[in-house]
């Protein structure tokens, strides 16, 4: 971020993004349920995976589309929550051992190492369905926008979505992928449920005319696939203590990713042009898209 703001422009961008993160916080401790109400337990797994940080992209992505389309804040904080939910959701499913295996999330024992994978598995389960009361209370207008909503995140939660690319992942272990069909996996495993944060967020606004829908749904697009790009680049370079996960397990699963299928400086190269593309598609919108364009830096420029 530093190298593509201004000193000032970086304040507002900090300023910005830590009172939404902070209001994200607030919102889901408010939507999930007490930790002492019956059954205590599952409670206490779903809280304990929603709640334990996280870099909460998904969330923001949604309030600089609100805000980009000239919405108010809280008619987002329902989609905002319900799109972190189900990403909370994915992550305990992706950690048990019959999916990635994986002991560490956000620097904590992953929730089935926490609780037990029963518990694990249910809060997950709950956490999605969770997610889908959320957003069919919130007050979007009108109500075929509301139902159009509500189709789009369930098509990117559903086998069309993450949960096709997460099987096509399965699928792929041992195996090779080309990079047409790395990018196809992972529009639907990663980029899906980015584009419905972006969408549902500006849903909450005004309606965006055709070329503007177009333009802000290319947006979605390019920077779902680059934060996978750019995921891929993390565990090849990272360390486990600065991705709070384990680092090289993609290698060491023998999975198909971007830096097996470009090699690291092709890799490092498709993520540069995806943070491009993304922020081309902007243009049409100048000033308004200023919060999307810094979340485009912060996606391809960070370093967990």
């Amino acid at each position: 971020m530093v190298s593509t703001l201004s000193a000032e422009a970086f304040l507002a961008w900090s300023d910005w993004s830590g009172r939404y993160r902070q209001r994200i916080e607030t919102v889901l401790d408010e939507l999930l349920p007490p930790a002492g109400v019956e059954p205590p337990r599952l409670h206490q797994a779903m809280r304990y995976a929603a709640l334990g940080g996280g870099k909460r992209v998904r969330p923001l992505l949604a309030y600089a589309a609100c805000e980009l389309a000239g919405g108010a804040a809280e008619p987002a904080d329902r989609v905002a929550a319900a799109v972190e939910l189900i990403h909370a959701y994915s992550l305990i499913h992706d950690d048990l051992p019959c999916m990635d295996d994986d002991d560490l999330r956000r620097g904590q024992p992953s929730c089935h190492r926490q609780f037990d994978e029963a518990t694990a598995m249910l809060a997950g389960d709950a956490l999605q369905a969770l997610a889908f009361e959320i957003v069919a209370g919130a007050k979007i207008e009108p109500p075929a926008v509301h139902v159009q909503l509500l189709e789009l995140f369930a098509r990117a939660c559903g086998s069309r979505g993450m949960a096709g690319g997460q099987a096509i992942d399965l699928a792929s272990v041992g195996g090779e992928l080309g990079v047409t069909e790395l990018e196809s996996m992972h529009i639907h495993k990663t980029g899906a449920l980015i584009r419905a944060a972006v969408l549902m967020g500006a849903a909450c606004g005004r309606a965006l005319n055709g070329a503007e829908g177009e333009r802000l749904d290319h947006y979605a697009k390019a920077i779902g696939l680059a934060f996978q790009v750019v995921d891929d680049i993390l565990d090849a370079e990272g360390t486990s203590a600065s991705l709070g996960k384990t680092a090289g397990k993609d290698a060491a699963a023998n999975k198909p990713t971007y830096v097996t299928a470009l090699g690291l400086t092709a890799a490092k190269a498709r993520a540069r042009e995806l943070h491009q593309e993304a922020r081309a598609a902007l243009t049409i919108f100048h000033e308004g898209g200023r919060r999307l364009m810094q979340l485009a830096d912060y996606i391809v420029l960070r370093q967990s």
